[in-house]
């Protein structure tokens, strides 16, 4: 087979991959001065000029006197081999067009942009004499943001100023003006400067990884270990070692609100920030970050599930900080999941993987067992924590009001501990006020006009908000079906009621309400969090935002309200993920020298997962776990692929649903099987009918090629649309 070549002269025929939604490569001429494989170029296509990728010699299959030239070779670093063949393998495995695939690969702006000065705004040394709200708010982005930079405009948009503002600020010297290169490398991270004093088991635990990386050939690793364990210190020697042979490194983390402490940690140990790569960084600081790293010039990057798609010049290490949190998994656009993503990546470029998680996910804990990954385990808090004494409040015995939520006995402990000046937790893992608003006359519940899903009160927005599609509405005080008046009430709890409920119980009580949605940005939940860290309240109430790995040093108690809600519903993985949600939380206390407690809330303490989370008898839990899924024949121990459909109208989701169904010659010829069509669990979102087929398939069947001849005689046309969700996580 001949060798694809590196570079193309002036004029010769060369394949393009757009990020236009188009089925194939497109066949170009090779600019003056020509160019190199993978090089970023500007295209012609109609009109329109287009980014793409110089993907290999072109086709000739098209009329060769209309072949176009590209317009401009990018001035970035050509995409590395190992990146096109890891975007090309990933869009085979999740079924995924390559220009989507190249989209994921591309998410900087001004990538064609040639070097040059900018200006960048810092805060100054000033504090005007005169005060104004808007002039607040820019010193307060200035400092929520530390280090990172910001143009003019982005530094007004994210204080809602008008750039005025920020000139009569920096007239006065309270804010910097500096002229500044678009891009430089990021500060050099020095692996020797300053290493933590390690106990026995991390010693041994930091040795093994760093001889895994110094091998720089694949392998990956699962990093077991009790929450409070110190397995932050360890990969983090890996990384050192990484840095020191002059690779990158890149370590994922689940949540954008755990990157200001980690970033913290990164900085004590190696004495300089690392870069960054998720929402909440600038668009300017984006594109450094795009460019620095496919020139090394970053040499460590902290980030999203995105980051994995950056253009790293030598990626040596990756780390999958939480490996089990099911906030890996994309779950619009692109379906796929960023730890088994980073697993192909590396296996690609010839880095080691580490994936880090006190309650693993049952795949990773599956290919440990198997051998397929190497396994170390750290047994023990760090210091002078220990582990949490856990038990069961058992509601069957509790003398609790209807409209209450808090058990006496909760109740009593939450009072023990704020009398001792120590912090405690109450955990529920639902948003909003109430899940459900019912009119007492007619029975009717509010639903969201444009999906079929009960719209969620959100009291502190004084609003009813869609979960599914973001839909908003006021607080009625009319029923909408019977029109009575002031009969609406508001059933089940929220972390808004529960905070409500605290409230009253604990007048005194400084509260922090921790949830997603009750914060405008990024840098407010970190800043949140900070404060809490810091004993800025005595009592937390929170979701499963704060079971992601956040260190409340003060934090002696967690209480959850309702341990039975995620044993709810059919989800296959629904004890997996009570199980791992429980003890994360459960790790939240008692982290520092004093003793923590948790204590759960449930109907049903003689259910095997509440059991198993109270004994700590991890291994017999997954062990049960994992033979009733090889005895189903499920993930880790079969295949599955979700079909999503969907379409205004009802009838013709249902048709070609149906039609799918009939023709499944391809997937029956690879042993597997069609289950549906059915109404997805919410049948319609944002206005759109949703048909969901789930196929089933043994393990080691080449499932997405039958995928692929199935669904191909099937021509989307008017407003069908297909999705293919190959090892689905969830199923609404």
């Amino acid at each position: 087979m001949a060798l694809t070549p590196s570079y193309f002269d002036e004029g010769a025929l060369i394949g393009v991959l757009t990020t236009q939604p188009l089925d194939r490569v497109l066949d170009y001429r090779a600019p003056e001065g020509g160019c190199h494989l993978g090089a970023f170029v500007e295209v012609p296509l109609g009109p329109r000029k287009v980014l793409g990728v110089v993907w290999g010699p072109g086709q000739g299959d098209y009329e060769l006197s209309k072949i176009r030239s590209v317009i401009r070779v990018l001035d970035a670093a050509p995409m590395r081999e190992e990146l096109m063949s890891f975007l090309t393998r990933a869009g085979e495995y999740t079924l995924t067009p390559m220009p989507a695939m190249l989209r994921l690969a591309t998410r900087a702006p001004g990538l064609g942009d040639p070097p040059s000065m900018r200006k960048i705004y810092r805060l100054g040394d000033t504090t005007p004499d005169r005060m104004t709200d808007a002039r607040t708010r820019v010193l307060e982005v200035l400092r929520d943001m530390g280090g990172l930079s910001l143009t003019l405009r982005e530094l007004a948009e994210a204080a809602g100023v008008t750039t005025s503002v920020v000139k009569g600020l920096a007239k006065l010297g309270a804010v910097r003006e500096e002229d500044s290169p678009r891009d430089t490398p990021f500060p050099t991270l020095d692996p020797s400067y300053a290493g933590k004093d390690l106990t026995d088991d991390q010693t041994a635990a930091s040795a093994t990884l760093r001889a895994a990386v110094a091998t720089r050939i694949y392998g990956t690793t699962l990093l077991k270990g009790v929450t409070g364990s110190g397995k932050t210190e360890v990969y983090l020697e890996a990384v050192a070692e990484c840095l020191s042979q002059g690779r990158q490194a890149l370590v994922l983390l689940p949540e954008i609100a755990l990157t200001s402490e980690f970033i913290t940690r990164v900085d004590a140990r190696f004495g300089t920030k690392p870069a960054e790569w998720h929402s909440g960084v600038t668009i300017t600081d984006r594109r450094r970050v795009w460019k620095m790293v496919a020139q090394g010039g970053a040499q460590l990057v902290v980030g999203a599930r995105s980051s994995l798609f950056l253009p790293f010049r030598d990626l040596g290490l990756v780390v999958v900080d939480e490996e089990h949190d099911t906030s890996y998994k994309q779950e619009d656009g692109v379906l796929y999941n960023a730890r088994d993503m980073a697993v192909l990546r590396a296996s690609i470029c010839g880095a080691q993987v580490i994936l880090a998680s006190a309650t693993p996910s049952l795949e990773s804990w599956a290919n440990a067992d198997a051998g397929k990954y190497a396994k170390i385990e750290l047994t023990s808090r760090f210091g002078a924590a220990v582990m949490p004494d856990m038990r069961a409040i058992d509601m069957r015995t509790e003398d609790l009001p209807g409209s209450s939520w808090i058990s006496p006995t909760l109740r009593r402990a939450v009072q023990q501990r704020l009398d001792n000046s120590e912090q405690a937790l109450l955990f529920i893992n639902r948003r909003g006020y109430a899940p459900v608003t019912i009119c007492r006359a007619c029975g009717h519940q509010i639903g969201c006009d444009q999906c079929d899903a009960r719209m969620v009160e959100h009291r502190f927005l004084k609003r009813l908000v869609c979960h599914q599609c973001g839909e908003t509405k006021p607080l009625p005080n009319v029923c909408p079906h019977c029109e009575a008046e002031d009969k609406l009430a508001a059933v089940g709890p929220g972390v808004e009621r529960l905070a409500e409920e605290a409230q009253a119980l604990f007048p005194d009580a400084r509260l922090a309400v921790l949830s997603s949605d009750m914060f405008g940005s990024a840098r407010a939940i970190k800043a949140e969090i900070e404060t809490i860290a810091s004993g800025g309240a005595d009592l937390i109430i929170g979701t499963q935002l704060v079971a992601k790995g956040h260190n409340f040093p003060l934090l002696t108690l967690v209480g959850v309200i309702d341990a039975d809600l995620g044993l709810q519903g059919s989800d296959l993985r629904a004890a997996e993920r009570t199980f791992q949600l429980m003890r994360q939380v459960a790790g939240r206390a008692g982290r520092a020298d004093k003793p923590g407690q948790a204590l759960m809330q449930t109907y049903q303490p003689e259910h095997p997962v509440i059991r198993a989370i109270l004994s700590g008898d991890e291994q017999d839990f997954w062990a049960a776990e994992a033979g009733e899924r090889r005895a189903a024949g499920v993930p880790p121990y079969g295949r599955l692929a979700g079909i999503i459909l969907s379409s205004t109208d009802v009838q013709e989701v249902f048709d070609l649903g149906n039609a799918l169904a009939r023709n499944d010659g391809p997937l029956r010829r690879v042993g597997a099987q069609v289950f549906g069509p059915a109404p997805a669990p919410i049948a319609r979102v944002r206005g759109r009918h949703r048909v969901r087929l789930l196929v089933k398939a043994p393990k080691g069947v080449a499932l997405q090629p039958a995928l692929a001849e199935w669904v191909a005689p099937f021509r989307l046309k008017g407003e069908l649309r297909m999705a293919i969700d190959i090892d689905p996580q969830s199923f609404y």
